[in-house]
């Protein structure tokens, strides 16, 4: 079993008592995603989270600030949805099997059937795995702008299929997916008002766990958007 699975499984216990929301909106207990501010570490590799976790404002400064590289980027530099552990299951399914609110029957070759999801983008419930996108929190061609052209091929496709965070992927309507893009916060953020402090948490956390930079315009827009976040904690483990 990944990392990744047992770290949702770990975090499962703990919802109830950790999820304090960032608006005033209620959390779902079975949101598979972490709450902002909770206490949880993320079960990556690399050690205790950095500082036993940074107020967002704060991880968002730690970000190293640099201009962005487009050239050269193309989408086969970063090998994705391989069989990492060799159990029959691609990267996409392994993170399907973990966000699922109901576990999916798993078939031959790790195909999956029924379940549910729910798209903490925009708060939709998905019950049909074929309409669900695997977003890269950090989209692939942000990440190469961002520092990741700078990596090893084998660097860029432990990046693509990281399952020792759970918030560097996660499952989302194909909707909300294909609207983001490789937009980062200053261009797009999910349509859903109670994804935003989480959505920041977890964007902040990913590039913070593989060191990737942030542009002028793309810090001052985490920032903007941080400030209703006051009690949002960044906990994340640098990548190995």
């Amino acid at each position: 079993m990944s990392l990744r699975r047992l770290g949702f499984l770990s975090a499962a216990l703990l919802t109830a008592a950790t999820l304090t929301a960032c608006s005033a909106e209620p959390v779902e207990a079975d949101d598979p995603k972490p709450s902002p501010t909770g206490t949880t570490p993320s079960g990556a590799h690399g050690g205790a989270p950095d500082k036993g976790g940074l107020a967002l404002a704060e991880a968002i400064r730690k970000i190293p600030v640099a201009e962005e590289q487009r050239t050269g980027y193309e989408r086969d530099s970063f090998k994705h949805w391989v069989d990492e552990d060799d159990d029959g299951c691609p990267t996409r399914q392994e993170v399907l099997l973990a966000e699922a609110v109901t576990a999916p029957e798993q078939g031959d070759r790790c195909t999956l059937s029924g379940g549910s999801w729910l798209s903490y983008y925009d708060e939709v419930k998905v019950t049909d795995a074929k309409k669900l996108d695997i977003d890269h929190m950090v989209p692939l061609a942000e990440a190469w702008d961002s520092g990741a052209h700078n990596w090893t091929p084998e660097r860029r496709e432990a990046y693509a299929n990281d399952l020792g965070s759970e918030r560097s992927l996660v499952a989302v309507t194909a909707k909300t997916n294909r609207s983001k893009a490789a937009k980062d916060p200053a261009a797009w953020m999910p349509p859903a008002e109670s994804a935003t402090c989480t959505y920041l948490v977890d964007w902040t956390a990913t590039k913070l766990r593989w060191n990737l930079s942030a542009d002028e315009t793309e810090q001052a827009a985490l920032l903007e958007l941080a400030e209703p976040c006051a009690n949002s904690i960044v906990e994340y483990q640098p990548a190995s």
